[in-house]
């Protein structure tokens, strides 16, 4: 599916907030579903990933790539440990 331009402009912004946060205990069921909720009440969310959880880029590029299938969100946009994903509507 191809990500509309204003999408990728919106989910690069500074001014889109975090809103989710992957903790110590790393990918889990309830991460899953608090994206699957706040991307029903919003059309982007903003997700950063603790120190420690996943080390190198490619390990947090495989994480936010896990959390986009298991949710049925597209991961817009990804930068360090920050990933935005989309809802797709």
């Amino acid at each position: 599916m191809d990500i509309p331009k204003a999408i990728k402009r919106n989910a690069m912004a500074n001014s889109l907030e975090i809103t989710m946060r992957v903790g110590k205990l790393g990918l889990n069921e309830s991460v899953v579903d608090e994206l699957k909720q706040q991307l029903v009440k919003r059309k982007l969310v903003k997700m950063k990933v603790n120190q420690g959880v996943a080390t190198g880029a490619s390990e947090r590029k495989h994480l936010f790539e896990s959390i986009s299938s298991e949710s049925g969100s597209i991961l817009v946009f990804q930068r360090g440990n920050i990933a935005v994903f989309w809802s797709g509507s």
